[in-house]
């Protein structure tokens, strides 16, 4: 890395040389370019295709939950119909979320997603609010789950029969959380390159569903949707908790925004990159939806531990144990998805300066923001060992969908304060309304059905608001933090170098 400089500038910091370093860990000469040791620019290049986009989108939204327990829907609405209607509304829904974000992120060609167009749109204040409850909580413990169901099912088929001991769960989920973040901090195309194998492989292992399925279907088994409709069955009270579950099922279509900079041609990319990737998405879960529905019965659904398993094992035998492999490499694949995104918007506001400026360093020949990576490992770690996470996700599960409809509530507003800025892609008012009408349902939702736990969430992220005030907006930040953080990470960058 760059050597320490002997005095400071506003913008950056002056050596002996006449060369000035930036906060990323690069150094520019006197005309204010950013250079490393060799004298090339250093910064994230734009290497993320409309392919890998897609495998972005695609490979982090399609995580476990429709091969291990797509039931949540089916025990809300009471109906095979109804669930399939649902699943296609919450698509539909979900592809009027990720076009609003495609505005947003081809009007706000800058990375860092929700953190970034909450700033624009409200302020610094509120945007921190939503990154001090992604850094403290959300992101660790969501990291974790699906690090924990990858460390299940990549161990399955070798303690087959038998259950599986906890210890070692937990032992191969870290080797999971190592791996995946070691990946990320070494090369970005090894990453992107990695990514659309493992979209490709979980698109695969719902491809081994659906074909089956619906060959059956096509045979004349359509004995389990005789009476799909039926009224008697229909559960207009769990309605609601059916479209929360679907909505989350689809969660991830705006893992792209968090890369707008490395996006090659944003203005074309990412709109097309998110339609065609909410197309497969829909697409592949009402599919799997239909074979499942025609292979087992509702009943036989709602009593499986795993769905796809008992699928597999109907229709494949032996093959059956293939499927949990399937299921980690999904898992793995949401993992790298969203420590890859997620790891931009630490780096994005360690440049806006809500984080330690250590975090926006960028590594000089392998060209990754290899500190903002690292930074949930520890916390993730901590987690996983000792920490209740299944709570922690409860307290914090209404937090994303308020801070998304504030995101999209922000474009209604721009919309009217900055009419001029330019807008390559442009949706109809209607789209982000709706949406953001039915992100402050669920927020409403999860009020009334659990308002203990999600009072305590409310509670963690209002906890940013003295954060905000203490170290950033008085300017008070702990020397000795700001030392031990910087020191530790140029030490942990020139093991690294």
């Amino acid at each position: 890395m760059t050597k320490k400089p002997t005095s400071t500038q506003k913008d950056g910091r002056v050596a002996t040389n006449g060369h000035v370093f930036s906060q990323n860990g690069t150094h520019s000469d006197p005309s204010g370019k950013p250079q490393g040791a060799d004298n090339r620019r250093v910064e994230l290049g734009k290497k993320v295709t409309l392919l890998r986009g897609i495998s972005i989108i695609i490979g982090t939204i399609i995580g476990a939950g429709i091969f291990i327990s797509p039931k949540g829907i089916l025990k809300h609405t009471g109906s095979v119909g109804m669930s399939l209607i649902v699943w296609i509304a919450c698509g539909v829904l979900s592809l009027f979320g990720a076009l609003s974000y495609a505005e947003l992120g081809t009007c706000i060609k800058k990375s860092g997603g929700h953190y970034t167009y909450i700033m624009e749109a409200f302020g610094p204040q509120m945007a921190f609010i939503r990154l001090w409850a992604d850094l403290i909580a959300i992101r660790p413990a969501a990291t974790a789950v699906i690090s924990l169901a990858f460390g299940q099912y990549i161990l399955e088929p070798l303690f087959m029969p038998c259950d599986i001991p906890p210890m070692a769960v937990k032992l191969a989920t870290a080797i999971g959380i190592t791996s995946v973040m070691y990946l990320n901090s070494m090369s970005v195309t090894w990453t992107a390159r990695i990514q659309i194998f493992l979209t490709f492989s979980k698109l695969l292992a719902i491809a081994i569903i659906i074909v089956p399925g619906l060959y059956q279907l096509f045979k004349g088994e359509t004995r389990n949707f005789d009476n799909a409709f039926e009224l008697t069955n229909v559960k207009l009270s769990g309605m609601p908790l059916a479209f929360y579950s679907g909505m989350y099922a689809y969660a991830g279509w705006f893992y792209l925004n968090f890369v707008t900079e490395e996006v090659d041609n944003p203005e074309r990319t990412v709109p097309l990159a998110i339609s065609i990737s909410m197309l497969v998405v829909t697409s592949c879960y009402v599919l799997t939806n239909v074979a499942y529905y025609t292979v087992m019965t509702a009943e036989e659904l709602l009593a499986s531990d795993a769905v796809a398993v008992t699928f597999a094992e109907k229709m494949m035998g032996n093959f059956s144990i293939a499927v949990p492999v399937f299921v980690a490499l999904s898992c793995y694949g949401s993992m790298n998805g969203g420590l890859f995104a997620y790891s931009r918007m630490f780096y994005v506001a360690s440049r806006e300066g809500h984080l330690p400026e250590v975090l926006s360093m960028i590594h000089v020949r392998r060209h990754t923001p290899l500190t903002a990576v690292f930074i949930l490992y520890p916390m993730t770690i901590l987690q996983l060992f000792v920490g209740d996470i299944y709570s922690l996700l409860n307290f914090m599960s209404f937090l994303r969908w308020l801070f998304i409809g504030v995101v999209v509530l922000g474009l209604i507003y721009l919309r009217y304060t900055k009419p001029d800025l330019p807008r390559p892609f442009k949706v109809p008012l209607f789209i982000p309304v709706v949406f953001c009408l039915t992100c402050f349902f669920m927020v409403f939702l999860s009020l009334y059905s659990d308002p203990v736990n999600t009072g305590i969430g409310f509670a963690i992220a209002l906890t940013g608001i003295p954060a905000y005030y203490i170290f950033i907006y008085y300017n008070h930040r702990p020397k000795w933090i700001q030392r031990v953080l910087d020191s530790s990470a140029h030490m942990k960058l020139e093991q690294t170098d």
